[in-house]
């Protein structure tokens, strides 16, 4: 899979699936620690996770800047990952008040902001602007997001329902479940930060404070092609949005879905087995890894054929089939989701995270990967920035929305994630000319 590709990527790689894996374990715990810990009801819960979830992808703003203009990317990096193990260990502390919640949250956001959008710059700053390697090395880079991110639900299930027993059985101390969950989340980010120092040589060459001249392909960016540029980048974080809105509603609505109308277990050839809502959320990066090869194939035997859609095309298709993927959810509340007694078939939630997924591979990574080589260098990583703000954005209005998850039913709640979905897609259709001459390879 590396193969052809510098070293640095597979540092940056594991770097990044251990903070995701960090990441990922505490959301797939959040709403119902929240709900089961705190007793918080849905209107407040929903708050607090759009909020977090808001600031930790606004953030990377500030993150971006700081790395351009004064520490570096490598710097700025091993500060977030320090102060993410921070925030996790302090989650992990037992019987925590709520502003000692807050606290930990509030951590865990300045860490992300310093770390996230930085790593993924340093990835594209690997390879020369113009390289063939370049798409392929964000889907690589993915995979890495997406592992951590499969492991991540299984543990945080393991740990909170069977971890405890265990533990009581075996050493007579009770111990919480999600605590332990917490725990791993920072033991993760330990081996994130151990591995991105241990092995520095490899992307030292990519860890650059400023570019020294602002160009592309070789010739000079002028003021008008800069602005250009600028532009579609931000209508391309506007239209994705409402992607993440929708996207971000598996630690939320989805969740609340899996464990209020999903049936508890699901039988597959003669076998019964019992799944946690939680561990719902490990079917996103499991169809990740099972479908990357199928999409790049995909892609790959356009280009042959000289048919391969632009970028900007890419993401219009996975806003398409995110529409299509919510009205499987408006479907199943109406075979008895909406009556939560926990009575519809699993496989309803199932294909609702495979198509959501082939969706989100024709729009994650291509937006990582659109932001490296459209944005001008002497602000990139305040670009990349731009992109996670718009997560940001996306991720608050998935909290905000899902308020009315249970003042409403649910096929409405579902069918209006669907209906933006496809608006943004004819947004995308509407723009796709400016923003394929945005980013064309050559500079007139």
């Amino acid at each position: 899979m590396f193969k052809g590709h510098p070293k640095g990527l597979m540092v940056l790689f594991f770097t990044e699936m251990w903070e995701r894996f960090g990441f990922y374990t505490m959301l797939a715990l959040f709403t119902l620690y929240m709900k089961h810990y705190f007793g918080w009801d849905t209107d407040k819960s929903g708050q607090v996770y759009g909020l977090y979830l808001a600031f930790v992808y606004f953030t990377p703003l500030i993150g971006g800047y700081i790395a351009d203009k004064y520490l570096g990317y490598r710097k700025t990096i091993n500060i977030g990952a320090a102060i993410l193990m921070v925030g996790y260990a302090l989650l992990a502390v037992p019987n925590p008040s709520e502003m000692f919640f807050y606290f930990a949250l509030i951590v865990l956001v300045v860490g992300n902001g310093l770390f996230k959008a930085n790593i993924s710059v340093l990835v594209g700053n690997l390879y020369d602007n113009n390289s063939p390697l370049k798409d392929a090395a964000y889907n690589i880079f993915y995979m890495g997001i997406n592992i951590g991110a499969f492991l991540a639900p299984l543990a945080a299930s393991f740990l909170r329902n069977k971890a405890p027993i265990y533990i009581k059985n075996w050493f007579g101390i009770n111990v919480n479940g999600f605590n332990l969950a917490f725990g791993a989340a920072a033991i993760g980010m330990l081996l994130s930060l151990v591995i991105f120092n241990v092995y520095k040589e490899f992307y030292l060459d990519s860890d650059r404070v400023k570019h020294e001249e602002a160009s592309l392909n070789g010739k000079e960016i002028s003021p008008e092609q800069e602005k250009e540029r600028i532009f579609a980048l931000l209508v391309i974080f506007f239209i994705v949005i409402f992607f993440w809105m929708a996207f971000h509603q598996n630690g939320f609505a989805l969740t609340l879905f899996a464990d209020e109308s999903v049936k508890r277990s699901i039988t597959i050839f003669g076998y019964t087995l019992t799944i946690p809502p939680e561990l719902y959320q490990v079917f996103n990066p499991l169809f990740i890894l099972i479908l990357t090869p199928v999409v790049v194939g995909f892609f790959g035997y356009l280009a042959r054929k000289g048919k391969e859609p632009s970028t900007p095309a890419k993401i219009g298709i996975g806003m398409l089939l995110t529409g299509f993927a919510f009205l499987i959810m408006v479907a199943a509340s109406l075979a008895g989701g909406d009556l939560n007694n926990n009575s519809v078939s699993p496989m309803w939630l199932i294909s609702t995270y495979m198509v959501v997924t082939f969706g989100e591979l024709c729009l994650s990574p291509m937006g990582l990967s659109f932001v490296s080589k459209v944005a001008p260098p002497r602000i990139k990583g305040l670009m990349m920035g731009g992109w996670f703000v718009a997560t940001a954005i996306g991720n608050y209005l998935a909290g905000f929305v899902g308020r009315y998850y249970h003042k409403w039913p649910h096929s409405k709640f579902f069918l209006l994630l669907s209906v933006l979905a496809f608006v943004s897609f004819g947004l995308v259709m509407l723009s796709l000319k400016k923003l394929n001459h945005a980013t064309r390879e050559e500079i007139d």
